[in-house]
């Protein structure tokens, strides 16, 4: 009785939190910093920091995402993406799943080792692989990745996803060709990560890249 009576006098009933829940989904909270005037007689200004409060940093944002479905939308609509998440990682694998889930199958490729993204993606391209100056140097060819893993896809997928991680070190140029890469192969959407932020987030890459809309 006793252990009941103390749990009961520090958790809230199910009705009080329903209406906290409901109050902070829908509004917002203001901080008045008052900041004096100087000596000479001027009036004292006040600075209003307004903090936007949503259900989601109640019931677990990194689990429930609410525009997943605009993530969707998006990428059939823009075909090329460019995605800013938070520098702790993982969020960005929710996202990912939910492509999967519509039936596309992705190509992991890293930015730092990409090349020349034309040559690697859509063209025969050659690798020269490591001598450590005791071999002769070679040189391999290989086939376009994206025409290969193209050719490869079951009748029942969607689509190829391009997923590039450290997009950020890709040149204006290298963008552009990443952006255009759906026009040219209609059945290719790619994912580029540009950079972080606070939250997930993303922009056509056509934005990012200086390519106009149309």
């Amino acid at each position: 009785m006793a252990t009941a009576a103390y749990h009961g006098s520090l958790l809230p009933s199910v009705a009080r939190l329903r209406q906290n829940l409901s109050f902070y989904s829908s509004s917002s909270s203001s901080v008045a910093i008052e900041k004096k005037g100087s000596s000479k007689g001027r009036g004292r200004r006040l600075a209003v920091v307004r903090c936007n409060i949503g259900i989601e940093d109640f019931i677990g944002g990194d689990l429930v995402k609410f525009d997943l479905g605009q993530w969707l939308l998006d990428v059939e609509e823009h075909k090329a993406l460019a995605i800013y998440s938070p520098h702790e990682g993982g969020y960005e694998g929710r996202y990912l799943n939910q492509l999967r889930y519509q039936g596309y199958h992705f190509l992991d490729l890293s930015a730092r080792g990409l090349g020349d993204p034309e040559a690697t993606l859509t063209k025969f391209h050659p690798v020269c692989p490591a001598h450590v100056g005791k071999q002769p140097i070679a040189r391999w060819y290989f086939p376009p990745e994206v025409d290969y893993r193209l050719s490869l896809l079951p009748p029942n997928a969607k689509g190829l996803a391009v997923w590039i991680i450290e997009a950020k070190v890709l040149s204006k140029a290298e963008l552009q060709f990443l952006a255009l890469l759906p026009s040219l192969r209609p059945r290719v959407r790619v994912i580029a990560e540009c950079g972080n932020w606070r939250k997930f987030m993303w922009k056509p890459l056509k934005e990012i890249a200086g390519l106009p809309a149309n």
